[in-house]
């Protein structure tokens, strides 16, 4: 492989995507932020366990540990591109509805780049256009049921990212039948050869309460009473706060120091990022509803994905090192990327932020030139009577619902 990397052009990706090179990657190493050998927290699953392979109880190694999944850098990358998108430096389809109403506790609002199923998530779905006409009966929604490999034009239209990072239509009229697509880009961030560590925690009450002062009763309001007649009553009965009464319930008191397994010691880390050409060259663009693809249009839109998946990774790789609460990485080298084709062990390239925001730009104006379709306006949608009120009982839920300190 070369020691040298050409910067990548419109050019280079064209005939990367037209001359069979299989897909476009990038290695990272990282180490912690602290440095090495200091400790940092991988993300959590069901039950509180890390992700691990190749786990040693006794010795409390493993060989991996996932620091960052799949899922997780691909929300990471939309959100890169939708801050970019929001700060003028480049164009992208968004489509967006607004939670508004009435006796929300919270109001917002969620796009087609941060909603877990893109195009095709349920929000959406719930939501109705500004002439009231639900959205999947709109003519933005109802491009979605004509959408298959033979005819991407819709998802390029309107949710290009949905045809990089994937979606399956699975909430829709179609159900489990509904259209698929599977991820052109992925990345996860890996840990190699583990020591689990232990994490302490405690807590100092600069009051001193004890937990046997009083107990603490439940107020009508959500708040909390020491007056058993205040307090809110079920059956006639004062209820208490949270499991018993006592005041940890209102985050008040000591919690006496403790000692349990968490966080990890690695030797090597490492994001990888794959964008596959292959999986790219399996859409088709025709121009016209029903009609067959032109090979030269497909090319285009083709570099138009591959241009926005490599702009997605690099804006993302800004913020990548910060994954979450004491798991900030350090990179330790500049990322490197390289074309892979057959029998090909890298022709490297190099790409910085302002490179991939104009070799994306000069992409989409090359798949506009071909009459390609590319939304540049916000869909906006407004959330249905039905999923406000939804939303709204379960944040009251929430609110009442006691959390752990």
């Amino acid at each position: 492989m070369s020691t040298t990397s050409a910067i990548l052009t419109l050019d280079i990706l064209k005939a990367a995507i037209t001359d069979g090179s299989t897909a476009i990657r990038s290695r990272i190493p990282y180490e912690p932020a602290a440095g090495d050998g200091t400790k940092v927290f991988p993300p959590t699953y069901e039950g509180g366990k890390y992700a691990l392979e190749g786990h040693n109880k006794e010795a409390g190694t493993a060989s991996r540990v996932l620091l960052d999944s799949v899922q997780a850098q691909a929300n990471r990358m939309e959100l890169a591109l939708l801050e970019a998108k929001r700060r003028g430096q480049l164009s992208l389809p968004v489509i967006t509805t607004k939670i508004e109403g009435d006796g929300l506790l919270k109001q917002f609002s969620v796009s087609s780049l941060e909603a877990p199923h893109r195009i095709a998530d349920a929000l959406l779905r719930d939501s109705i256009t500004n002439k009231g006409v639900k959205f999947r009966e709109s003519e933005v929604g109802k491009s979605l049921d004509s959408v298959d490999l033979k005819n991407a034009t819709p998802l390029l239209q309107y949710c290009p990212t949905a045809l990089v990072f994937g979606v399956w239509d699975s909430t829709g009229p179609k159900g489990g039948l509904g259209v698929k697509f599977a991820r052109a880009l992925v990345s996860e961030v890996v840990a190699h050869t583990i020591q689990l560590g232990k994490k302490t925690s405690s807590r100092i009450d600069p009051a001193e309460i004890r937990k046997d002062s009083a107990l603490i009763y439940a107020a009508p309001n959500g708040g909390w009473t020491l007056d058993e007649k205040e307090a809110l009553k079920e059956k006639g009965k004062a209820v208490l706060l949270g499991k018993d009464g006592k005041p940890s319930e209102a985050n008040h008191g000591n919690v006496a120091p403790s000692i349990t397994e968490g966080g990890i010691i690695f030797e090597k880390a490492e994001q990888t990022v794959v964008l596959s050409l292959t999986a790219l060259r399996r859409l088709c663009f025709p121009l016209t509803p029903g009609s067959t693809s032109d090979t030269a249009t497909d090319d285009k839109a083709r570099t138009l994905l591959a241009a926005l998946g490599l702009c997605a990774a690099v804006l993302a790789s800004e913020q990548n090192s910060d994954l979450r609460s004491r798991c900030q990485l350090h990179a330790t080298e500049t990322p490197k990327w390289e074309i892979l084709s057959p029998g090909n062990s890298g022709t490297p390239f190099s790409l910085d932020r302002p490179q991939a925001l104009k070799l994306f730009t000069e992409a989409l104006a090359d798949a506009k030139s071909a009459k390609l379709p590319w939304h540049d306006e916000e869909v906006e949608l407004t959330a249905s009577a039905q999923l406000v009120e939804l939303i709204r009982r379960s944040q009251n839920i929430a609110a009442k619902t006691p959390t752990e300190s």
